[in-house]
């Protein structure tokens, strides 16, 4: 799985926009964007510059749903992600969560259902 960026680094040479001409719109530093890129760096969370990376990079809805839940993904203990089965159940997880507003006990069954197969 890609990470979230390496896919912004796509969408941006995509669009043809160096890195610096990306961060001047986005108004963020290219020293620490280039280590996002290269994963050096976690991706930021702000829903600012999620949003902006959406407008500059003319994201489609599913690309940015995946960007997003990537991204989130990301910021998940390694411990779960160093499962294989849990990693690939996570975008189902994530798609269930946002559309279904699940209740705690209904997220902790699915939690269950992930780690058990």
């Amino acid at each position: 799985m890609k990470k979230a960026g390496e896919l912004i680094k796509e969408y941006r040479l995509r669009r043809k926009l160096t890195l610096r001409k990306f961060c001047t719109i986005i108004e963020f530093d290219p020293s620490n964007w280039s280590k996002i890129e290269r994963s050096l760096l976690e991706f930021p969370k702000s829903k600012s510059i999620l949003d902006s990376i959406q407008v500059v990079l003319d994201l489609n809805n599913e690309e940015f749903k995946e960007l997003k839940e990537i991204a989130a993904i990301e910021s998940i203990p390694q411990t779960f992600l160093s499962e294989k089965k849990v990693l690939e159940s996570l975008p189902v997880f994530f798609r269930t969560t946002r559309s279904e507003n699940p209740s705690e006990e209904q997220l902790k069954e699915l939690i269950d259902l992930i780690k058990n197969g």
